[in-house]
């Protein structure tokens, strides 16, 4: 089993060869910290409007190296944190026109994959949630009357025969699908837009580490990058950036990759479309047959670490794969015995009340987008052209989207952030054990987890 090497997905393309780093001081238009999918969606769009604009990304690694070319590959419409915070702070049309933005990403994703000859392995399949513990169908009971109340996310009640009609879950009590997501394969999509903006004529600087941001100015150790404009699209990286330590916590998830699967396998399972699967745990799992037919299937591993450290080029404890290799196999009985080739990390970004932002300061000319804890691949998009519209001084409807401006309050020092997240999800964890064993109801423990971890507007 191959652990690390960034992810399966880079694994299974090639590593890139990194692009020359700076090379001493730069004067451009916009700097761009961070080469994943926020910095690269907005460096397309914004040289595509400004093409006689001077645009720089600024890369520690090479583009795509974080949570861009690791992720589950989910383009799916969820808004992080649920639409019922934004309906208390910027009322529910506001709040509605987010939800619909959403769904429209998904479309534009496709459609700039195809006008840019990305072969991201996208098919719109949507996705399929599933409970299996009476405790899980009374949330996605809850769920789906809270989402029955919005246009536009459209899901579809399942029994469990329905259900495992579908994907044939091991256990399935009850089911729901929506049309709204796409399966990706993220590194062929951080790859085609690597060179989509490169041939845009995009300035790349890759092994780069920005140390610092400060208005109209990027330092770095070589050198120190002036721009009118400064984004930050660092997201589960930005605690690196000098006085961000605080600002969104590292949260890791991991992933692990099957070996290939037969026709005769994948008619025991009955996975036929290219739905992706998620459940209702607290601790929940992520998963999508891949285009060359393996199970990738994600979840939580150790998902802190001290003083917000990342991970070493997505290595992680074995016993991350022993995990996730058992939840698979319990969702999936007749797979006993296939082989885990692949075992990886990655890091997204966690603000403290689990909400994304996008901003942009004109004063100072520094903007930045993130903490989207698991909607990413969509959200990027999203952040990309509304950080266009808002540098560009633009009112349009995207600018007036209710995540545009939100501030939180900044995560608490070590060690308390090290043992409230320990604890949090050691109560999630025990709290889906017992639910499993038969608990009728949502676990007392989850209940007191999200209140302090902040997660309790999304229930």
């Amino acid at each position: 089993m191959i652990n690390g090497n960034v992810s399966h997905w880079w694994t299974s393309i090639g590593l890139p060869t990194p692009k020359p780093p700076l090379d001493g001081d730069l004067d451009v238009d916009v700097a761009i910290v961070g080469g994943g999918y926020t910095g690269m969606w907005t460096a397309y769009y914004l040289k595509q409007a400004r093409p006689d604009w001077r645009i720089a990304i600024l890369e520690a690694r090479f583009c795509g190296f974080g949570a861009s070319g690791r992720n589950g590959g989910w383009l799916t419409n969820s808004v992080t944190g649920g639409l019922k915070q934004y309906v208390r702070t910027h009322g529910r049309d506001s709040a509605q026109r987010f939800q619909l933005a959403m769904n429209d990403t998904i479309d534009e994703v496709m459609r700039v994959a195809a006008a840019e000859g990305i072969d991201a392995d996208i098919v719109k399949g949507g996705s399929l949630e599933v409970a299996y513990t009476p405790a899980q169908v009374r949330r996605l009971q809850a769920m789906l009357k809270a989402e029955r109340t919005w246009r536009g996310t459209d899901w579809e009640v399942l029994s469990a025969a329905e259900s495992r009609a579908r994907i044939d879950v091991d256990g399935t009590l009850a089911g729901a699908w929506q049309p709204h997501a796409a399966r990706i394969h993220p590194a062929k999509l951080a790859a085609g837009l690597a060179r989509a903006v490169a041939d845009l004529g995009v300035e790349i600087y890759e092994s780069t580490s920005v140390l610092e941001i400060r208005p109209r100015e990027a330092i770095t150790a070589r050198g120190t990058v002036r721009a009118q404009a400064i984004v930050r699209a660092t997201e589960g990286f930005t605690a690196g950036i000098k006085g961000l330590h605080r600002e969104w916590l590292p949260m890791n998830s991991s992933m692990i990759a099957t070996e290939p699967l037969s026709g005769a396998q994948w008619d025991r399972i009955r996975w036929h479309g290219r739905e992706l699967l998620g459940d209702l745990a607290h601790v929940y799992m992520y998963a999508q047959r891949t285009a060359d037919d393996r199970i990738a299937f994600g979840g939580r591993g150790v998902p802190y670490r001290w003083n917000s450290q990342t991970d070493d080029d997505g290595q992680t404890q074995p016993v991350t794969a022993r995990t996730l290799g058992d939840l698979l196999m319990r969702f999936f009985p007749p797979l006993r015995g296939i082989t885990i080739e692949h075992l990886w990390s990655g890091t997204l970004g966690v603000p403290r009340d689990w909400a994304s932002t996008v901003d942009f300061d004109p004063v100072t000319g520094i903007g930045h987008a993130g903490g989207y804890v698991g909607t990413g691949v969509t959200a990027t998009n999203l952040a990309g052209r509304t950080l266009r519209d808002l540098i560009l001084g633009e009112h349009s409807e995207l600018v007036e989207l209710p995540w545009v401006g939100h501030t939180v309050r900044q995560w608490e020092p070590e060690p308390l952030r090290w043992i409230a997240t320990r604890v949090i999800y050691g109560a999630y964890g025990t709290a889906d054990r017992i639910e499993y064993r038969g608990k009728q109801r949502t676990s007392a423990l989850a209940t007191v987890a999200d209140i302090v971890s902040g997660r309790v507007h999304q229930h």
